[in-house]
């Protein structure tokens, strides 16, 4: 990995480990973030401090990684997925700089589809799938997938050659 520095009319990435392989799109704002190799990082993205993208990723464009996430390797972001890690948030807290960090882990495999909204405080399990326009509130089991709003379990997935195959 290298540390990145890049300022352009159309692309800011700011002290980010970039690894070897990685493909980055125009209109993308990176900040004190970690991309794994062979990661693939589309259009309009933002990836804020300390967030941790394995290898192998892939993330559409639109969506929006804040801090506290962490993306294990071989994971798909469809394109506008929001990450959210304060389920709480007032302007009182953000002033005072005392709201209260709530992680996400997205695991090995896991595929979250357009418009999904994941919410502060959840493990999204491994090979799980969150259905399009999916609210997560809650942890997502490994080879499961979620739909709706909230997100429910609706069928168990089986892993084959780290491919979802829906049962």
């Amino acid at each position: 990995m290298k540390l990145v520095l890049i300022n352009e009319a159309k692309k800011t990435i700011r002290h980010c480990l970039i690894g070897k392989n990685v493909k980055i799109y125009d209109f993308v704002n990176l900040y004190e973030c970690e991309i794994g190799d062979n990661t693939q990082i589309g259009a309009f993205v933002e990836i804020q401090k300390g967030v941790r993208v394995g290898k192998g990723c892939r993330i559409q464009s639109h969506s929006f990684l804040c801090e506290g996430l962490v993306l294990e390797d071989d994971v798909f972001i469809g394109h506008g997925v929001m990450f959210i890690n304060d389920n709480n948030p007032t302007i009182e807290k953000t002033l005072a700089k005392t709201w209260n960090l709530e992680r996400v882990v997205v695991k090995k495999g896991a595929v979250i589809g357009s418009n999904a909204t994941i919410l502060g405080g959840v493990v999204i399990g491994e090979s799980a799938v969150v259905g399009a326009g999916s609210v997560v509130t809650k942890n997502v089991l490994a080879r499961v997938t979620v739909v709706g709003n909230p997100a429910k379990n609706i069928r168990k997935n089986k892993n084959i050659y780290g491919k979802n195959i829906i049962s």
